[in-house]
């Protein structure tokens, strides 16, 4: 898995076209105000070693958090940060099921529609730790 995470003042996306067929039709635009966001790759070796990239994932996100004193995160599927990709379902299900695990610890998980390009504005903050990349 790859990450490219953000600390944002503001994230805006509305969908744009939908990308796989089996997807749900869904047309939606939200903003989302002073929250970390998560472009993640989920890659195709990470369906063997699923739970070794799970709590690592779950680690970088927390420590994320933590170090940007925020408790807001948008997850993102961003399926350019590797040639390695895995099959869009187990790419779905690792999404959700951080986002359940994340909930669980009672931070507020935002998800951009799976199986969509989507249009998006970001502003991100200056500071280095505003720009984040980690490779699991």
């Amino acid at each position: 898995m790859k990450m490219l995470m953000f600390d944002t003042e503001s994230f805006w996306f509305e969908t744009f076209s939908k990308t796989l067929e089996h997807v749900e039709d869904v047309k939606k635009e939200e903003k989302i105000d002073n929250a970390a966001v998560v472009f993640m790759h989920v890659e195709m070796e990470d369906e063997e070693r699923k739970n070794k990239v799970m709590k690592s994932a779950l680690k970088n996100f927390k420590w994320y958090l933590n170090k940007l004193d925020k408790n807001k995160i948008v997850l993102h599927s961003f399926a350019h940060l590797s040639s390695s990709t895995s099959s869009p379902e187990f790419a779905a299900e690792m999404i959700y099921e951080i986002k359940d695990k994340l909930e669980e610890k009672n931070i507020e998980v935002y998800t951009t529609p799976f199986g969509y390009f989507s249009e998006f504005s970001i502003h991100v903050k200056g500071e280095s730790l505003a720009k984040v990349f980690k490779e699991i």
